[in-house]
């Protein structure tokens, strides 16, 4: 029984342990839209929203190091050009062309660069949003990368949408959602926006990527296990890791703090384990064997 459980602890230290190794592919969605593959971003285009549902790109460190200048060269997508919204659609809306997939985000090389200026890749945003907390949630998830590989995806959510623009009939949405995968501490962390503009904090915006799936009926990460997609998407914890603590208010644990929890009680108990049966041993050496009693005469 002992050696049973002794397999199975370190089993679970184990899987703690080597957790970050999943991603080595790319997480691309899976839902209602037209797949339109890029150099160095996807997306899912809505024909009838004249949008992308959804664009995915992989964010790390060295893409956030190049110097590729931008150029706002506008254009519509070759690719999607039946269907694409068009510069026309825009002018005179009151919108902004809001980037899905961030300029910013591409500037390791000219052609990356370009390529986010599609007008697939845009979507009407207040311009006050977009170049107020929208802006601000960019450059949070770009501090983040430089610390760590992620996988981002992005998108509108088309409830309580605030109209159509242009002959092409664009859909402003009336929320935005982004949110990202980091392999190496196993989280999802998803934020949902009103289509506004706001002062509240990046983080009081946070919710389980589950919600979002809700929202837009799509399944983002679904290239994961099943176990861990579930578990990951419907966390909530993960995000108490970047909120100010209030004094004297107490919050559940982290998943950072579950896993040195879990890790250190394995380290403990095999510890435990080790120590009793190495002194078992010597004891059991120690042992004389006990002597014949003479007998009487």
């Amino acid at each position: 029984m002992m050696n049973i459980l002794h397999g199975r602890l370190i089993g679970l230290l184990f899987l703690f342990c080597t957790l970050g190794g999943f991603a080595q592919n790319r997480y691309i969605p899976s839902g209602e839209g037209m797949l339109v593959e890029y150099t160095y971003y996807c997306l899912g285009f809505d024909k009838e929203h004249k949008q992308a549902n959804w664009v995915h790109y992989e964010l790390e460190a060295k893409n956030l190091t190049g110097k590729a200048s931008r150029k706002d060269n506008f254009r519509v997508d070759p690719k999607l050009d039946t269907w694409s919204a068009t510069l026309a659609d825009y002018k005179g809306s009151g919108y902004d062309r809001g980037h899905l997939c961030p300029a910013a985000d591409m500037s390791f090389n000219a052609k990356a660069m370009s390529e986010t200026f599609y007008m697939s890749n845009m979507s009407p945003q207040v311009p006050m949003f977009n170049r107020g907390i929208w802006k601000k949630l960019e450059e949070h998830v770009r501090e983040r990368a430089k610390r760590e590989k992620l996988y981002v995806v992005t998108g509108p959510i088309f409830k309580s949408n605030k109209g159509k623009i242009g002959k092409g009939k664009v859909t402003v949405p009336g929320y935005y959602y982004k949110l990202f995968y980091s392999p190496s501490k196993q989280q999802m962390i998803a934020y949902v926006l009103p289509n506004e503009e706001s002062r509240r904090p990046i983080n009081s915006f946070a919710v389980p990527v589950s919600k979002v799936e809700k929202m837009t009926g799509i399944d983002f990460f679904p290239q994961l296990p099943d176990d861990l997609e579930k578990l990951l998407e419907a966390d909530t914890l993960s995000h108490l890791e970047h909120m100010p603590k209030q004094p004297g208010k107490s919050y559940p644990p982290t998943r950072k703090e579950q896993i040195i929890a879990v890790a250190g009680a394995v380290l403990l108990f095999l510890l435990v384990y080790f120590l009793i049966k190495h002194r078992g041993g010597k004891k059991k050496k120690k042992k004389k064997a006990k002597k014949p009693l003479k007998k009487k005469k």
